[in-house]
């Protein structure tokens, strides 16, 4: 009776120390996930605490007289007389004439650094498209240089502790910035120039429009290519080839290639595309070359694995009544496949919009300043243009770098959740 006892207590304890153990386990998984949350939420409020400016944009309202005695033109100047004019002293003129008080030239070149450098450029472009100008006064909307923007929207009207402010303005500047203020002549609006402006020296006029479309063009070549290959190559090996030790070859390496790392794709490229064929560097063909290779893989994968799901009967059905080979996989199987491969697809451009390192390695890292108009003009894209403005200390492009982080995150939850509507859109249930 006792031998009993002892065996039910044992097996007593032996049961409460399981069901301990399994608290203990779920325990650990809740505290993994709450600790993989905080990550996320800690990276996330980083970047977007960072990143969040870069929507805001600083101008200032100044008064601009287009004198004809200075610019040596008149409202009926020819575009070529316009083009030669010198805008450049004319616009340091007009702000000398409003702050006649600044006379040394250090305070000079603190009134000129108070807008970008660019604008000459702009009034030269409004005159050209418009010369009524000359000879007229008009209120001109001007970019605020970066060191300006950033510190009116981060120090103009807080009290700092420290009484240091954000940014690189002078004490000068700022005094002329609380009397703009005062004035009603400065203020924030949406930063348009981020999304319809290329890349630029200077980080107020810097925008990711370029990136973005050197993006897509990139993207389109890569699925151009690598998407009828992949499914063509799963259909074979699914349902064609024969199973022998060069399939199997061939199986192995292709699921080795998808966890080859990215850069040593971009090696390849390198060899193959640029050194043996001659295409030019920092090309979107190229990347979209060099991309479908890394992407490949992962199609691949995906598209078998969708092949392998559509049920036997569905062919056997086909075969029974009377149906090719051929005409069972391309009438039968591959529809009843395809919402997998493009699902699977979607997944490979999601990951091949967020490559960097075998993009680098084709020369896709050079400082484009133009839009790209077709897959043989020069572009970057948005990693790569990421990747260099991280490595700019200008503050402005610090905005900058997690704004386009935020951008390329939005594109890519927007991706890979497509990917799970339309999977869940399109699935069959056998």
């Amino acid at each position: 009776m006792s031998d009993r006892k002892d065996i039910a207590l044992r097996r007593a304890e032996s049961l409460q120390k399981r069901h301990a153990a399994e608290t203990r386990f779920r325990w650990y998984g809740r505290a993994a996930i709450s600790f993989g949350m905080l990550c996320i939420v800690f990276l996330f409020t980083d970047i977007f605490s960072k990143g969040a400016g870069a929507f805001q944009q600083t101008y200032i309202d100044m008064e601009i007289h287009f004198d004809p005695e200075v610019l040596g033109l008149t409202p009926q100047s020819t575009p070529a007389e316009i083009e030669q004019a010198s805008f450049g002293s004319f616009f340091k003129k007009a702000l000398r004439q409003q702050y006649p008080d600044l006379t040394s030239r250090k305070e000079k070149r603190q009134l000129y650094g108070l807008v970008t450098s660019d604008m000459p450029l702009t009034l030269r472009n409004q005159v050209m498209a418009e010369p009524s100008l000359i000879g007229t006064t008009k209120s001109i909307r001007m970019i605020a240089d970066d060191d300006i923007d950033v510190y009116y929207k981060y120090s103009y009207g807080r009290d700092n502790e420290d009484g240091t402010s954000v940014g690189r303005a002078t004490e000068l500047q700022q005094s002329i910035v609380a009397e703009l203020a005062q004035q009603g002549r400065i203020g924030t609006r949406f930063n348009n120039t981020f999304f319809t402006a290329a890349d630029s020296r200077e980080p107020e006029l810097a925008g990711i429009k370029g990136a973005i479309v050197g993006s897509m063009l990139t993207l389109m070549i890569t699925l151009i290519i690598s998407f009828p290959i992949a499914v063509a190559t799963a259909i074979y090996l699914e349902e064609f080839a024969p199973k022998n030790k060069l399939t199997d070859f061939i199986e192995v390496n292709i699921n080795n290639l998808a966890a080859v790392p990215s850069v040593i794709f971009g090696l390849l490229g390198l060899a193959i595309f640029i050194n043996f064929f001659g295409l030019p560097r920092s090309v979107p063909l190229v990347g979209g070359l060099v991309l479908s290779l890394m992407t490949l893989p992962t199609i691949i994968i995906s598209s078998r694995a969708a092949i392998k799901a559509v049920p036997p009967s569905i062919r056997d059905a086909a075969l029974g009544m009377g149906a090719s080979k051929v005409q069972t996989v391309l009438h039968h199987v591959l529809p009843l496949a395809l919402p997998g491969m493009l699902t699977g697809t979607i997944i490979g451009m999601a990951q091949a919009l967020g490559e960097t390192a075998p993009l680098l390695m084709i020369g896709m890292v050079a400082f484009i300043v133009d839009v790209p108009a077709s897959v043989g003009d020069s572009a970057t894209v948005l990693p790569v243009q990421i990747f260099l403005w991280s490595d700019s200390p200008e503050r402005g492009f610090v905005e900058k770098t997690s704004a386009a982080i935020m951008v390329l995150l939005t594109f890519l939850i927007f991706m890979n959740s497509f990917a799970v509507w339309l999977r869940k859109r399109l699935e069959r249930r056998w």
